[in-house]
């Protein structure tokens, strides 16, 4: 079942739709409820029924994607992380399932789409692979780290913040995006607009994520719950369960273009994260390599199609691409 035909289906309202058994029921519960079956639907696999897929509102259709060259002749011998890709023929690349627009795997499907998504595969045409080849891995948040030391994926892109203690861990290409932390509450909402308001609110976000931390280290007096994944927040916060749910807003503007009668975005930006592709530390000749590989992309216009054909569609528009930060090997 998709978001789209999901929301459909609320907007219709049959009568035989299933009720659970409250005492008093408004109407906008009722679609805090269906609101929220679909949006789980973004990550939890199950059967397809009607068209898959959900096809965008606005914006470019999924043609606009530009076609990544790939180098035939590339060799990086320095990489080890590159040398065993190449010997096994595709690129494992980590990345999240369940944020509209930047990362996002379809459950009948199992197909991966969304900014990050086209990120990875223009970096694997640049280092000599197909990007049809590409072998997406699903990886947790607080899971990202383990999974590069542990050579499980090749490198690493799904919103994934550049700081200093992360560094100390595995080693960062980029940034290739700059993003910020915002909140994401119910349309009738009238009582956060900024995290000042927290105090004594119910404020979601993934396990391991740096809003997450951020919320505990700066709004102790907020109550902080903590899932795998974003879409369980979403989940909970239709449902009434949270106040509030927080990350960058990239994300949170996937899923109040998802849910817009139901979803809105609360005040500006608290923070600026700086998206960086992650790899196994030490393995500075990927990272450089990947350096070279997203400047290109910014210059030839594959950063910004890419884009436009993707986070792009929530109608906001793609920001100047950051510079990118060539710290030196350690």
């Amino acid at each position: 079942m998709t978001l789209q035909t999901l929301t459909r289906r609320r907007r219709i309202r049959r009568p035989h739709a299933p009720r659970r058994p409250l005492a008093v029921r408004r109407p906008r519960a009722l679609r805090r409820t269906a609101a929220a079956l679909a949006l789980a639907a973004l990550a939890l696999p199950a059967a397809a029924c009607g068209k898959s897929g959900s096809p965008p509102v606005k914006g470019p259709k999924a043609e606009a994607l530009p076609v990544y060259r790939v180098d035939t002749g590339f060799q990086l011998a320095d990489s080890p992380t590159w040398r065993a890709a190449k010997a096994r023929g595709h690129l494992v690349v980590g990345a999240k399932e369940d944020q509209p627009y930047m990362g996002e795997k379809d459950p009948a499907t199992g197909v991966y789409s969304g900014y990050d998504i086209e990120i990875a595969r223009m970096m694997s045409a640049s280092l000599g692979f197909d990007p049809k080849t590409v072998r997406f891995r699903t990886i947790a948040s607080a899971n990202r780290e383990t999974a590069l030391q542990n050579g499980q994926i090749d490198y690493y892109v799904g919103t994934y913040t550049i700081n200093a203690l992360r560094k100390k861990q595995v080693g960062f290409a980029g940034p290739y995006y700059i993003a910020g932390q915002s909140l994401l509450v119910r349309t009738d909402e009238t009582d956060i607009n900024g995290p000042q308001d927290l105090a004594g609110k119910r404020v979601c976000s993934a396990a391991g994520s740096t809003p997450l931390q951020r919320i505990e280290r700066d709004y102790p007096k907020a109550i902080a719950v903590a899932y795998d994944t974003y879409s369980v927040c979403v989940d909970n916060l239709l449902s009434l369960q949270v106040d509030a749910v927080t990350t960058d807003d990239t994300i949170l503007m996937g899923f109040a273009a998802k849910a817009p009668d139901e979803l809105k975005i609360a005040g500006k930006p608290f923070s600026k994260e700086p998206y960086g592709i992650g790899v196994p530390r030490g393995d500075n000749a990927l990272r450089f390599a990947l350096d070279d590989a997203i400047e290109a992309h910014e210059k030839n216009g594959d950063w910004k199609k890419a884009y436009d054909a993707t986070l792009g569609l929530s109608g906001v528009s793609a920001p100047k691409p950051p510079a990118v930060d060539r710290y030196p090997a350690s």
